[in-house]
């Protein structure tokens, strides 16, 4: 127990910056990031007894993050479409807003162009948006990204490569509008 104990301090050092700033780049909210952050320790913590060593721990780490990030993001989404229909709540501000910008690494001048840019990665499928974000945001290789994804490399391949097709396509098409108007 005491050796789990050690383990858990050491894996939370090692890792706590790495699991917010890959849930800060999934949710761009800090508070969120903050939050999924302690719940994945909370995880980690719970289920160190029974860590198979298949992997390493940072790739069990971040297999944790993703999955916990994408629940959030689905939990979060879930609440707006009941509100829709008619769910009444003390703070119905709390369903209503959208997913505010917030990220602290990106120049208050770069805000809205990274606020864009996050805007059309959120509408990447899940594993593109994943591979996406391992490998540009993360710098992650494709043998790493295929580990913690449990996919083939080329499979990750693939999926980067289309997720940067689309966000190509999207961005060509905001700035052609943007050209336009002017």
């Amino acid at each position: 127990m005491i050796e789990n104990q050690f383990l858990f301090e050491k894996l939370y050092h090692e890792y706590k910056t790495l699991v917010f700033n890959v849930a800060l780049n999934y949710l761009q909210n800090v508070e969120d990031a903050e939050e999924i952050t302690q719940d994945v320790f909370v995880k980690v913590y719970n289920s160190l007894e029974n860590f198979n060593q298949k992997s390493s721990h940072k790739t069990w780490i971040y297999r944790i993050t993703i999955n916990q990030c994408l629940d959030y993001i689905k939990q979060k989404n879930s609440q707006k479409r009941f509100f829709i229909f008619g769910k009444k709540s003390q703070n119905e501000q709390e369903y209503l807003n959208t997913a505010t910008f917030e990220h602290p690494g990106i120049l208050m001048e770069n805000q809205e162009d990274a606020a864009i840019l996050f805007s059309f990665i959120n509408t990447l499928t899940e594993n593109q948006k994943t591979a996406f974000l391992l490998s540009k945001l993360d710098g992650l290789s494709n043998p790493e990204i295929s580990e913690i994804m449990q996919l083939s490399i080329s499979s990750v391949e693939s999926l980067v490569f289309r997720a940067k097709v689309v966000l190509q396509d999207k961005l060509s098409e905001k700035f052609n509008n943007y050209r336009k108007k002017k």
